[in-house]
């Protein structure tokens, strides 16, 4: 039995996927321990999984919902707000994670791509660490945009240029926390770094993607595999929703996650976007709205307006999702095989969108975009029965991936082995 710590960003997406892999590791008999400021013992859901705080001093009670707050607004300076955030954290993590681990003598380190720390200190301490994108993949190579970006995938020498010249702005962007992993890797006596791409596994990497929903690639390293969703174990669906769908018109599924679901302008614009094409609308906007503002936007043409759903569940009955372009809400409507309309906010969004509109299974429009432009967009989606198709091709690599359930025995391979666990074809 080995006991595994986990290292992520304090975010609800993040901690969620990786405590479907850490919940399987334990089904095999492994202990798993998370590592994060106190506030984020709150996002913990499997109570077979310990949690150890840090930064009781730097970030104390009230400090992650002012993290939260910049992320849930990254324009302008926030988004410089947001970076010293990041900074922030992997200091005070790369400050406090050694001791800790050593302490509760953790064996192995699984590590967030977006949270440097991980990978650094075990490299410090000498101990083995998979790596885990539970957002896009960060790994670079020329003639593929970063994540961030949302360009189209082209391959010709005049987009090269661009996305050369984009990665350097974001680089310079990205300096306040490189200069954190740069101070930290010469501490611990490692090679020069500066970036989260510096900082990932030669053991294993783990990725929520699929190679469908990727641009094409060509230099990803051979431990780099991707397994699809991490979720917990599925439970049986109800075969009836609570949601009464009237048959013969088109069903919309809305929502923008945990940190985007305050947007009530851009809700309303969708509620009159579904209105005007006669769709019937179910927003879920994750606590993010007052009971005046969901009564409202029923007003505007919205049948339904709740806080949480289970999102499998509306996901497999609904004609299309309107999505901010998380990750999960993508990944979770590919296992239902729905059409996505993404309308990306921020952070990885803008890439995802990039890569579903690539994938030939949904459409992408800027989250600013009036009311007619989101319904015009919308029918033209419902309309495209291409893309049924090129979502149902996407089952058997969805089925092939394995989920938690594959990512979990690749990182017991990784660890038992101390050996890179190559994908099948890799070199």
């Amino acid at each position: 039995m080995s006991h595994f710590g986990v290292v992520a960003p304090p975010l609800f997406s993040h901690f969620q996927a990786l405590q479907a892999l850490a919940g399987r590791l334990v089904d095999l008999g492994h202990r798993v321990t998370f590592f994060q400021q106190l506030e984020a013992g709150a996002l913990m859901r499997d109570n077979r999984l310990a949690f150890h705080p840090l930064g009781l001093a730097s970030h104390p009670p009230g400090s992650l919902g002012e993290v939260l707050r910049h992320a849930a607004r990254p324009s302008g300076l926030s988004v410089r707000r947001v970076i010293k955030d990041m900074a922030a954290s992997t200091d005070m993590l790369c400050a406090e994670l050694p001791e800790a681990v050593t302490a509760l003598h953790v064996d192995a380190l699984i590590c967030d791509q977006m949270e440097a720390a991980g990978g650094l200190v075990a490299e410090a301490l000498g101990i083995p660490f998979v790596s885990v994108a539970c957002a896009l993949p960060i790994n670079r190579e020329p003639g593929v945009p970063l994540p961030v970006m949302s360009f189209p995938w082209e391959d010709d020498p005049r987009m090269r240029k661009v996305y050369a010249s984009s990665t350097q702005v974001y680089d310079a962007l990205m300096a306040p926390h490189g200069r954190v992993v740069a101070r930290h890797a010469r501490a611990f006596g490692l090679p020069p770094r500066r970036g989260l791409h510096e900082c990932l596994s030669n053991l294993a990497q783990i990725s929520q993607t699929l190679p469908s929903l990727e641009f094409p690639r060509q230099a990803l390293p051979g431990c780099f595999h991707h397994v699809g969703p991490l979720r917990v174990p599925a439970r049986s669906l109800a075969d009836t929703s609570p949601w009464p769908v009237e048959r013969g018109r088109p069903f919309i599924f809305a929502s923008l996650g945990t940190l985007q679901g305050h947007r009530y302008g851009l809700f309303k614009r969708i509620a009159k976007a579904c209105r005007a094409i006669d769709a019937q609308l179910l927003i879920a906007h994750c606590g993010g709205l007052d009971d005046s503002q969901a009564a409202m936007l029923r007003g505007l043409g919205a049948n339904w307006v709740t806080g949480f759903v289970t999102q499998p569940q509306v996901l497999r009955q609904a004609d299309a999702v309107i999505t901010h372009g998380g990750l999960n809400t993508v990944m979770d409507a590919l296992v239902a095989a729905t059409p996505i309309l993404a309308l990306p906010i921020a952070f990885d969004q803008p890439g995802v969108a990039a890569r579903v509109a690539h994938a030939g299974i949904g459409r992408h429009c800027w989250h600013r975009s009036r009311w007619r432009t989101l319904a015009g967009r919308l029918e033209s989606l419902l309309d495209d029965t291409g893309v049924l198709v090129r979502l149902a091709a996407l089952d058997a690599q969805l089925q092939a991936a394995g989920g938690a359930q594959r990512a979990a025995a690749i990182v017991e391979q990784a660890v038992r082995s101390g050996r890179p666990v190559n994908a099948e074809g890799a070199a």
